[in-house]
C-alpha cells in the first residue's frame, strides 16, 4: 500500500466512523477546516484531558489559564506577529493557484497535478509577503481604530496574564502556566487532512523560570514531553527530535527542538520545545509601559524570567494516533466479512470506546440481559450497545472504532464473553465480575 492510499483509507474510516468530517460538505465544503464527529470529540476531549493531566495535575506549581481568543491588537504588535507573522507567496497567473515560495519544491500545479508550480507553462509571479493572521473589527465601524485580530497562537495570553496568574495562585518562580485554546492562520498550504489548518487547536505551557537554571528546565520539559507521546501508545520507532540549527533558530530563542512523527507524508513536527530567553515578556513591558518583573527576596533584586515552552496541536496529536493505530491484517473469514480486518489499535486508555455490548441474537431475553451490563458500564466508560447485523460485522465495526473490547451475551447463564481487539482471543466472564474486570484493564 503507497503513502498516500494509507492516508486516503484513514481519512475515509475518519468520515465512515464519524471521528472527523469535511466542514460545510453539503455546500462543497470549507478548505482546510473540518468538524469532528461523536468519536472524534470523544479522542480528541481524550487528549486533552491526559494533556491536561500531565501538566497541571501531576505538578503543583503549573496551573491553567483560558484566555480570551480577541486580545488588544498592541499585544501582536509586541510579540512580532504584526510586522513579520508572513509567509513568501506566489501566484501562478494561469491557474489561479497560490503557493508558498519556500515550499515549491513540494508543491503541485492547481491544473497539472503530476507537476510542480512553473512547469505547467504558467508564469509565476515575483514573492510577496502575505500575513497569516485574520482581522476583524470590534464595534460598529470597520477602520483601523477598530481593527482586532483573532489570534495566531495561545502562548501570548500567557505572558500576558503572567503576574496575574503567579499572584493569584501564590506561585514562585519556576511555575508554569498551561492552557488549550483555539489559534487562528490564514495559512497559503494548508494540508494533509488536520495537520495543518486554518483554524486548529493548541496545548501549551509556558514554564517561566530564572536565568540560570534555564537550560536544566529546558532539557527536563523536552524528556518530559517525549515520555508523554510514549505514554498516550504511540510507536517510539515513529518518533524522533529534531534540533532547529542556527539558519531555524528564532532571533530570542537559545535552544529549540521539535518532536517529529513519521506521518505517510513525511516526518512532521507535532510538538515543539523551545527555550524563548526573556524575549516575550520583555516585549511586552516595552510595549504596554508595564513591569514584568518578579522580586527575589534572598538576592533582593528584580529579574525578567525566562521562558521554556511546549507547544503541541491538539489536532495534530489526533491525527497522530489516528495514523499510528492504522492496522490491516488478513484473518480467517475475510471472504465472508468483505476483506482484510481494518484496526484502529488505540492504547485502551486512549480509545474514544471502550467497550461494545453484543446480544448474540435480537431476542429477549438477551437484549433485556444486554442492555442491562450496557447501563451498568456506560456510568464509567464511552460503551456502544450493537444489536444489528451477524456478530461477525459488528466486531469489525468494533475494531474499526478501537473497541478494546466487546462483550457478547449468549444464552449461556454462567457469563458473557469477552473478545480483545488486538488478539482477538475470548473469555468467559461472569455478568457479577464484569465491572471489576475492566476497572482492572482500563484504569491502571
Amino acid at each position: 500500500m503507497s503513502d498516500r492510499e494509507l492516508m486516503a483509507k484513514i481519512v475515509s474510516l475518519a468520515k465512515r466512523r464519524g471521528f472527523i468530517f469535511q466542514s460545510s460538505e453539503v455546500y462543497g465544503g470549507l478548505n482546510s477546516c473540518y468538524d469532528y464527529g461523536p468519536l472524534g470529540v470523544e479522542l480528541k476531549n481524550r487528549v486533552k484531558e491526559l494533556w491536561m493531566n500531565a501538566m497541571v495535575r501531576e505538578h503543583e506549581n503549573i496551573k491553567p489559564l483560558d484566555s480570551s481568543i480577541l486580545m488588544h491588537p498592541k499585544i501582536w504588535e509586541a510579540s512580532g506577529h504584526v510586522a513579520n507573522f508572513s509567509d513568501p507567496l506566489i501566484d501562478c497567473k494561469t491557474c489561479k493557484a497560490r503557493f508558498r515560495a519556500d515550499q515549491l519544491e513540494s508543491s503541485v500545479c492547481g491544473q497539472k497535478p503530476s507537476k510542480k508550480p512553473g512547469e505547467c507553462d504558467g508564469e509565476l509571479t515575483p514573492p510577496r509577503n502575505f500575513n497569516l493572521m485574520f482581522k476583524t473589527f470590534m464595534g460598529p465601524l470597520e477602520d483601523a481604530s477598530a481593527q482586532v485580530y483573532l489570534r495566531p497562537e495561545t502562548a501570548q495570553g500567557i505572558y500576558v496574564n503572567f503576574l496575574n496568574v503567579m499572584n493569584a495562585s501564590r506561585q514562585k518562580i519556576p511555575f508554569g502556566i498551561a492552557q488549550i485554546g483555539k489559534a487562528f492562520r490564514n495559512e497559503i498550504n494548508p494540508g494533509n487532512f488536520v495537520f495543518r489548518m486554518r483554524e486548529f487547536e493548541q496545548m501549551e505551557m509556558q514554564y517561566f523560570v530564572k536565568e540560570g537554571t534555564d537550560m536544566e528546565a529546558f532539557e527536563f520539559w523536552k524528556e518530559k514531553r517525549i515520555q508523554w507521546h510514549y505514554s498516550i501508545g504511540l510507536k517510539k520507532n515513529k518518533l524522533q527530535f529534531h534540533q532547529h540549527g542556527p539558519k531555524e533558530l528564532a532571533h530570542y530563542a537559545k535552544a529549540a527542538f521539535d518532536i517529529q512523527y513519521e506521518f505517510p507524508f513525511g516526518w512532521q513536527e507535532i510538538e515543539g520545545v523551545h527555550h524563548r530567553s526573556d524575549f516575550d515578556l520583555k516585549q511586552h513591558e516595552k510595549f504596554s509601559g508595564k513591569k514584568l518583573a518578579v522580586f527575589d527576596q534572598e538576592a533582593k533584586t528584580s529579574y525578567v524570567p525566562f521562558i521554556i515552552e511546549t507547544s503541541v496541536g491538539a489536532d495534530r496529536a489526533t491525527l497522530t494516533l489516528l495514523v499510528d493505530a492504522y492496522d490491516e491484517e488478513v484473518v480467517q473469514g475475510d471472504a465472508e466479512e468483505g476483506g482484510p480486518r481494518v484496526v484502529l489499535r488505540f492504547a485502551p486508555h486512549v480509545a474514544p470506546v471502550k467497550i461494545g455490548i453484543l446480544p448474540l441474537m435480537k431476542k429477549e431475553p438477551l437484549v433485556e440481559r444486554s442492555r442491562k451490563i450496557f447501563e451498568t458500564l456506560r456510568k464509567h466508560w464511552n460503551v456502544e450497545y450493537d444489536e444489528s447485523a451477524s456478530i461477525g460485522k459488528r466486531y469489525r465495526r468494533l475494531d474499526e472504532v478501537g473497541a478494546p473490547f466487546a462483550v457478547t451475551v449468549d444464552f449461556e447463564t454462567d457469563g458473557v464473553t469477552i473478545r480483545e481487539r488486538d488478539s482477538m482471543k475470548q473469555s468467559r466472564v461472569a455478568d457479577s465480575q464484569l465491572l471489576a474486570w475492566f476497572q482492572e484493564r482500563l484504569e491502571t
